[in-house]
């Protein structure tokens, strides 16, 4: 069950999430896509149980989310922003002064919509409906980004959150079975920041 109020958001056939436009797939599998040279296409909002946890991360959020939803007037999407911004909502784990959320609005409302909003490379998109749980999915990842035997800091993250979520433990070998790679590889491609992030993500695996 999710976390999030998500009512307002399907009531209101708010769009979060949208596969590639132009990006043609290198396979289509019964499970989804994988692009070999990656997309920079692909918009999948709140598909994690990680809530937004910075002003630079809402404030991209919420351009995505007019970028998906261009019918929406100024007045509209200050409403959607106020749901977003609203912390017993779920979706953010500050609390934003009224002065701030009219920054944020005001801010966002000048940048040009048809701009494509900057976005993470992906090579692998899962349909919503694979019916994968995430480690089967990590898997497939696994097997085949190692094909290039390349790793990637943004790949581990990814293992981590969902290894996180599934309540597991996060070590270096877990992360480079599911990679399909070895512990040297993982270390090699840890910075600083990330390996902090992984103690704090088993710190708060303990606390649950």
């Amino acid at each position: 069950m999710s976390h999030r109020k998500m009512q307002f958001l399907n009531k209101n056939r708010i769009i979060y999430r949208r596969d590639p436009l132009n990006d043609t797939p290198t396979e289509i599998f019964s499970w989804g896509y994988f692009y070999e040279e990656g997309t920079h296409e692909c918009y999948n909002l709140f598909n994690t149980k990680s809530k937004i946890n910075t002003y630079k991360s809402l404030k991209w959020h919420l351009l995505v989310l007019w970028h998906l939803n261009t019918q929406l007037g100024l007045k509209d999407f200050e409403n959607l922003a106020r749901v977003i911004t609203n912390k017993s909502n779920g979706f953010v784990t500050f609390t934003l002064s009224e002065e701030k959320i009219i920054e944020i609005i005001k801010d966002i409302s000048l940048i040009d919509l048809e701009k494509p909003p900057r976005n993470k490379l992906r090579k692998i998109i899962f349909k919503d409906n694979s019916g994968l749980t995430n480690i089967e999915k990590l898997k497939i990842v696994g097997k085949l980004l190692g094909r290039n035997k390349k790793v990637y800091e943004k790949d581990i993250y990814e293992c981590m959150i969902d290894l996180h979520e599934d309540g597991k433990d996060i070590t270096i070998g877990r992360i480079a079975e599911l990679l399909n790679c070895s512990s040297k590889t993982i270390h090699r491609n840890m910075s600083k920041e990330l390996k902090q992030e992984k103690i704090n993500l088993n710190k708060r695996n303990e606390k649950v």
